[in-house]
């Protein structure tokens, strides 16, 4: 399967770019003076990890029947000093809220988009040491 996106320059430091389902996304960067209409390229990395494991995670719960109230992940990535920068260490720290959460299921949820369907973590693998947490909150 091939993938193809076109990113177009609108102008200062905005981009637009496509997706193969047909959306958009806009990317930009911090520039004094100028206001920021989009997602950092480097950020947008972390935010396509999350959705990566956490479609994963949603669809193996739904398989698997088990409800939860709600489900956010928070990623938090480490840049080198040196150009280029580049992500050494991130951090993926799932959070599950509902009344009697079946951890055990939720675990193995998480480990198997971890371990075997997320490609988006493979590919973070090959360049930096990622870290994850499971969290609970029970309502």
């Amino acid at each position: 399967m091939t993938h193809k996106i076109t990113t177009n320059w609108k102008g200062n430091m905005l981009f637009d770019s496509d997706n193969p389902s047909g959306h958009h996304v806009l990317m930009d960067t911090d520039v004094e003076g100028q206001l920021r209409e989009g997602l950092s390229p480097k950020a947008l990395m972390l935010s396509s990890l999350a959705g990566c494991t956490g479609l994963d995670v949603v669809s193996i719960l739904e398989k698997m029947k088990v409800v939860v109230d709600d489900f956010k992940m928070e990623v938090e990535g480490l840049l080198t000093d040196e150009h280029p920068k580049t992500y050494h260490t991130v951090t993926l720290d799932y959070h599950f809220t509902g009344k009697d959460l079946n951890k055990e299921k939720i675990n193995r949820a998480v480990q198997l988009s971890i371990e075997k369907y997320c490609g988006v973590m493979d590919m973070f693998r090959q360049f930096a040491e990622v870290k994850t947490n499971i969290h609970f909150h029970n309502v």
